[in-house]
């Protein structure tokens, strides 16, 4: 007797693994999976469009004449929060992509909100999900961890300068 086909219920964006590939496919979740170049550069990207709304608040708080550092200081700091929030938005996205690949069974909404349901993946397919979960998305997720422990010691830094100055 044969096995039964089993049929997978749950919509083809709901899966992990297409979820994972519109994440990857899209402008803002693209640039944090490419090569470590690519990736500074549009973080250097973000953080002078942050300059640009907060320097002129940085400017009218401390005159960048008679307060240079104080000046620097501000501006650059409320650009590494900025920026912080765009690292923060990329880790949420990246981890909820991990966590779906990476768990056992699927939950997904067949119409809408009120009727979830639960799939549990066959294992050829849940190997797969944390083939993918492993070697593509946990680089990222250490990657953007980095940054989040740099950003931190950025702060640190500026926060002891401001004190000396």
């Amino acid at each position: 007797m044969a096995a039964p086909v089993t049929c997978c219920p749950v919509p083809a964006d709901q899966l992990p693994v297409n979820e994972y590939k519109s994440l990857q496919e899209s402008w803002f979740f693209k640039w944090s999976s490419a090569d470590s170049r690519t990736f500074l550069a549009q973080l250097g990207i973000f953080w002078s469009l942050g300059w640009i709304i907060t320097g002129p608040i940085a400017a009218s708080s401390f005159d960048p004449i008679d307060s240079p550092i104080h000046f620097l200081l501000s501006g650059g700091g409320g650009s590494f929060f900025l920026l912080g929030l765009v690292l923060l938005r990329l880790y949420l996205g990246w981890s909820y992509v991990h966590q779906r690949l990476y768990c056992e069974t699927v939950d997904y909404e067949e119409t809408g909100w009120y009727d979830g349901q639960t799939w549990e993946k066959p294992p050829q397919d849940l190997a797969q999900d944390r083939l993918i979960s492993t070697y593509q998305v946990q680089p990222i997720l250490q990657r953007l961890k980095y940054c989040f422990g740099t950003l931190g010691l950025l702060s640190i830094l500026g926060t002891s300068l401001w004190q000396w100055f």
